[in-house]
């Protein structure tokens, strides 16, 4: 059947640069993975195995069977890797990455205390093996960091070998670049912005109002991240202004 015939404007085809939807399974099971699919798999860029679920999930091997048979390539969560640096076994996640046919690796220090030099080093080490996206940003709400060291510590990660830079926001859309309260940062985001082409970020928005104001800030094809599963379609329509949020600033 033939699609109503109205002007929206134009997504890029995956696999995308730019307006990636990075999406949080928080543990799916495997007709979830299907179910999601099934509803919105064009909108789907990249999954994250939400922090250390993929050692604790019951259905670890055959979920990433079905994400590869759907085409959607798979990362885990950057508190694994955080925990494997703090006990010295990078290595072995490496491997047993490879060992999964996960191609992706997440970077992070939100939790842990890492030295840049360190940080920089493992970006460019993984990177001759996988696509890094590295993350800035404390997990801690209560922890500031100037805008300038947000911009030092993002451009510092691609230069070492980051495909996209993650801007920490938690799953709750509650730190980082967010406030407690949820209400995103403005002047932090304008100012990371200013210095770093957007396509290069990961904005990190579980919340419908952060969505809709980056949308608004950024365009459509801005790049979200830690989006919820049953949330992908809807962000879908806010990305093309099919949803009253951003229909007058959507063409």
């Amino acid at each position: 059947m033939a699609g109503l015939p109205l002007d929206l404007p134009a997504r890029a085809v995956k696999p995308r640069e730019q307006g990636l939807t990075h999406v949080l399974d928080r543990g799916l099971a495997i007709a979830d993975v299907d179910g999601l699919v099934e509803v919105a798999g064009d909108s789907v860029d990249i999954v994250k195995l939400g922090w250390g679920t993929a050692l604790a999930t019951a259905n670890l091997e055959p979920k990433l069977e079905r994400y590869r048979h759907h085409g959607l390539p798979v990362v885990l969560g950057g508190t694994l890797t955080e925990l494997a640096i703090q006990q010295g076994r990078v290595d072995e996640l490496a491997g047993w990455l490879d060992s999964l046919r996960i191609r992706h690796v997440e970077i992070s220090d939100g939790t842990i205390d890492l030295e840049r030099e360190r940080k920089l080093e493992l970006i460019a080490t993984l990177a001759t093996r996988f696509t890094v996206l590295s993350e800035v940003g404390s997990k801690d709400a209560a922890h500031v960091m100037a805008p300038y060291r947000w911009v030092e510590q993002i451009e510092a990660e691609l230069e070492a070998g980051a495909w996209k830079v993650i801007c920490e926001a938690r799953e709750s859309g509650t730190a980082g670049i967010a406030r407690p309260d949820g209400e995103l940062r403005e002047g932090l985001i304008d100012e990371i912005a200013h210095a770093v082409d957007p396509e290069r970020l990961v904005f990190e928005a579980p919340q419908k109002d952060q969505q809709v104001h980056l949308l608004k800030r950024f365009g459509l094809d801005v790049n979200l991240g830690n989006i919820a599963p049953a949330d992908v379609l809807a962000l879908e329509t806010m990305r093309l202004g099919l949803r009253s949020d951003t229909m007058s600033g959507s063409a």
